[in-house]
């Protein structure tokens, strides 16, 4: 199974990253490097998320502050978004 990040979780993940830089760019890199392995682990145990609030997604609470939310198929993993987890999801319309 291949593991795949959209450019919209991709630009989750920068920001993210950028914005925890600001006061410490160690710990900007190591929560990165968490999501990182987090997403990793998707690739063996596509279950591991709850069924997500979106139909057909699944979220996988990467850091107490941060869910990863993501789809499966029969060949892949795709992390869609990457949400601090006092965010409003989904969103409205």
């Amino acid at each position: 199974m291949k593991l795949v990040w959209t450019r919209q979780a991709d630009t989750d993940r920068r920001e993210i990253r950028e914005y925890i830089a600001q006061d410490n760019p160690a710990a900007a890199l190591a929560l990165d490097e968490l999501f990182s392995e987090k997403a990793g682990r998707l690739v063996d145990h596509p279950g591991l998320g709850r069924p997500g609030r979106v139909p057909g997604t699944r979220e996988l609470v990467a850091h107490e502050n941060y869910i990863l939310v993501y789809d499966v198929t029969s060949d892949r993993v795709r992390v869609l978004r990457l949400l601090h987890a006092a965010g409003k999801w989904p969103p409205s319309k």
